[in-house]
């Protein structure tokens, strides 16, 4: 009698568990094919594989190779697409851990962790990569703060944790590329490898510059999706062979396989670009944090400003803060003023600028458009929030909602002054240069927006206007920066408002020569606010504080476990009777999509931090279960999501 194929199987002591391509929920799981003789040398784990699945042949990853499998029949492995070994054991554990993390699938995560293969350039001879240099000594920019020197040393021998706060300088104790650059060369002599992820193309190319200056050219990749698929690919397979051990990237970068891994460090973030727009919509940030947690290894989150998650992150001693206080930083950085917006450009706007003149460039950071219409009283310009859970209201054909709680409000009131009437402020580039242009007719007006960048300016005096993001870098700094319309940037319709804010306007403070040297930074707005006074007193920490303490008593991320399921507003309703909550989750919904189809809406689930594995899993068994009955309707799921849309 001839063997069958479990037999054959046994005997060829080959089983290979095979993530396969397949996104449906209830498929999310590894398959056990066997390996033919003929595939033998070239199955190994990691490798890319063609496999038979459901009648139709699919692409798939060898996670493992056993001699067991608790099928009696098994399929055959196709083919071997290539044998290099492009997802490594710890990136597919990181992989998996994301995808449950944000209730995703892990064939959706492994495409933000491997690169499309490029056959060329995979059978390519390597390029070579020189050793970096690390004889190199420079001055030490984390070893300024108090706790700087502590982390470095604790670099150096384990894995330490710490959340950095640096001045808004871009010189000396706030050149935060050159204490990136420190945390490596520390994780480097130590024999360990590095990654370094920030938040665009920009930042990337500057970091790679300074790095190359420091390092070597050669010495590190850099892997960001502006590459291309070929250069991309090469560096990828750089990192892999181990051929290079410090990486620089975007958002993706945090998967990166690189060997023996002691730093994972990332550049601001709460910057948006960190936010993937594809499911499971994972933050970097979060995927940094995971990874760290998985691998031991050391992580850098550093930023002017501080977002709540981090900070959450602090107060539970998970990571140590390393900044200094706010009258230190005050010391070193451009004073800071305010003027009321009683009108938009107050005479001190006109004196700050033509004082900064005098000496050198000045800069205006003007709101850019295009926000949704949050709405403010008409009478006292406060907020238009929602009585229930504090968020900003829009003003939509059904009258005025709430983006995270719906429906519309029958009726709404100030409370500060009782006026029942709204109104939507607006700003914008063009118009404040004209005024400008003609309040200052000799002088320079230059532009710098999204859509045309500037990137460096001289020495020489000019008004320089730009939107967030996007303000050019002066030679020696600007002699002074404008703050205009706060209030917009304070009142989008987001939760991340107030950081958001905050951490634009650090980044414009950042760009401004020291008080010493004459620098000022005017900010125009409301001048009790919380976080213009917060600017003014150059403390981010105490702001991003009262942040997670309002977020704790509205029960908002990261206090507590969001989740947001986005479909048909019938299917929503079905899933909710189907859904089984754990009893201290709540649900609220579903309603209608904000600027959508009448038939799109939302349903909103919450639930305390200890229980979100018990949410989470109930959400990935309701797409499971209507992923095998082939439930009608499609379900969006986004876990925490970093803003509204």
């Amino acid at each position: 009698v001839s063997p069958g194929p479990y037999h054959a199987c046994m005997e060829s002591n080959r089983v290979a568990r095979v993530a396969v391509d397949v996104p449906l929920a209830h498929l999310d799981r590894p398959f056990d094919y066997r390996v033919p003789d003929e595939l033998a040398d070239q199955a190994v784990t990691g490798a890319r594989v063609r496999v038979r699945f459901a009648g139709r042949q699919r692409d798939g990853f060898i996670l493992e190779l056993t001699d067991d499998s608790e099928r009696a029949e098994l399929s055959p492995l196709l083919t071997v697409v290539s044998p290099e070994p492009v997802l490594t054991p710890q990136v597919a554990q990181l992989v998996r851990a994301v995808a449950d993390h944000y209730a995703g699938s892990f064939s959706d995560v492994v495409r933000l962790a491997v690169p499309p293969r490029h056959g060329v350039t995979e059978k390519a001879a390597p390029p070579d990569h020189p050793t970096p240099d690390l004889e190199r000594r420079e001055p030490s920019t984390l070893a300024g703060y108090p706790a700087g020197e502590g982390f470095l040393a604790a670099l150096a021998q384990g894995r330490p944790r710490a959340a950095w706060t640096p001045v808004p300088r871009t010189d000396g104790l706030g050149d935060w590329q050159a204490g990136l650059l420190e945390a490596a060369a520390t994780t480097l002599q130590g024999g360990r490898g590095a990654i370094l992820v920030v938040p665009d193309q920009h930042d990337l190319d500057a970091l790679a510059e300074r790095a190359a200056a420091r390092f070597g050219r050669g010495s590190f990749v850099s892997l960001s999706a502006e590459l291309g698929p070929a250069a991309r690919y090469r560096a990828f397979l750089a990192v892999l062979r181990g051929q290079v051990r410090l990486v620089l990237g975007t958002r993706s970068a945090v998967f990166a396989p690189v060997g023996n891994l002691g730093l994972v460090a990332l550049w601001d973030d709460g910057d948006d670009s960190y936010a993937e727009a594809r499911a499971p919509y994972p933050h970097a940030r979060e995927v940094a944090v995971l990874r760290a947690h998985q691998a031991g290894c050391a992580l850098l989150l550093a930023a002017r400003g501080r977002t709540a998650e981090v900070q959450r992150l602090v107060e539970t001693g998970w990571l140590h803060p390393i900044e200094l206080a706010p009258a230190a930083a005050r010391a070193v950085c451009a004073a800071v003023r305010a003027a009321p917006d009683d009108q938009r450009l107050p005479r001190q706007v006109f004196a700050t600028i033509r004082e900064g003149l005098t000496s050198g460039p000045v800069l205006v950071s003007v709101p850019r458009a295009g926000y949704q219409p949050l709405v403010v009283c008409d009478r006292c310009r406060a907020v238009a929030r929602c009585p229930r859970c504090s968020q900003g209201l829009l003003r939509t054909p059904a009258g005025l909602t709430c983006p995270w709680c719906g429906p519309p409000l029958p009726s709404w009131r100030c409370p500060e002054c009782g006026s029942t009437q709204v109104r939507t402020p607006v700003a914008g580039v063009a118009r404040t240069a004209e005024e400008f242009g003609k309040a200052f007719p000799g002088a320079s007006v230059l532009h710098s927006t999204g859509e045309k960048r500037i990137d460096r300016i001289d020495d020489r005096p000019a008004i320089v206007l730009a939107t967030p993001g996007v303000e050019p870098v002066a030679a020696f700094g600007y002699t002074a920066a404008v703050l205009l319309d706060t209030g917009v940037t304070l009142r989008r319709p987001d939760l991340r408002a107030g950081e958001e804010a905050l951490r634009r306007w650090l980044a414009v403070a950042a760009l401004v020569r020291p008080a010493a040297d004459g620098g000022t930074v005017l900010a125009v707005g409301e001048t009790t606010d919380r976080q213009l006074q917060a600017l003014l007193r150059l403390d981010p920490v105490g702001a991003a504080e009262r942040e997670l303490a309002e977020r704790r008593e509205a029960g908002l991320p990261p206090a507590l476990k969001l989740v947001m399921l986005e479909g048909d507003y019938r299917v929503l309703t079905e899933a909710l009777g189907k859904l089984a909550l754990p009893g201290q989750a709540t649900s609220q919904g579903p309603f209608p999509v904000l600027g959508q189809d009448s038939e799109l809406a939302r349903l909103t689930l919450r639930c305390p931090l200890p229980v979100t594995a018990e949410l989470l899993g109930s959400v990935r068994a309701l797409l499971a279960q209507r992923s095998a009955s082939k439930a009608e309707g499609a379900i969006r799921v986004r876990v925490d999501p970093h803003v509204m849309g």
